[in-house]
């Protein structure tokens, strides 16, 4: 079993940055990649990023390239998504998600072992 704790989350006004973090903890594999996902409330659960926990690659969802960052602390086995100049449309509850074995990032949220509770983004015009 994995456990995976988000936090960071908030209210911000629009054009305004947020930092999350992801701490991954129990049963985890040497390679593996972590991802972020977002869902807004009616719509479906969105792709946002991910990254490859050996190799580092990344990926990005084509709403938040140029404006969000993924990184990782690999001693901490944490995650993080630096989000600037934040828009409305980015506003929903933002999910770690961890798959476990895998150095390819995928963007399909069907893939991911194990997912975080949540952390709500609300962005305010």
């Amino acid at each position: 079993q994995v456990q995976l704790v988000e936090s960071g989350g908030g209210l911000v006004q629009a054009g305004g940055s947020l930092k999350l973090s992801c701490a991954a903890s129990g049963r985890i594999f040497s390679n593996y990649v972590m991802g972020w996902f977002r869902q807004a409330p009616g719509k479906e659960r969105e792709f946002v990023a991910a990254i490859s926990w050996r190799a580092g690659n990344t990926k990005y969802g084509d709403s938040v390239k140029g404006r969000f960052t993924i990184s990782r602390d690999n001693a901490k086995n944490t995650v993080y998504l630096q989000m600037i100049s934040l828009k409305p449309e980015d506003t929903g509850v933002y999910h770690c998600a961890i798959l476990q074995g895998s150095d390819y990032v995928p963007e399909t949220p069907d893939l991911y072992d194990y997912w975080g509770q949540g952390t709500q983004v609300t962005v305010s015009s």
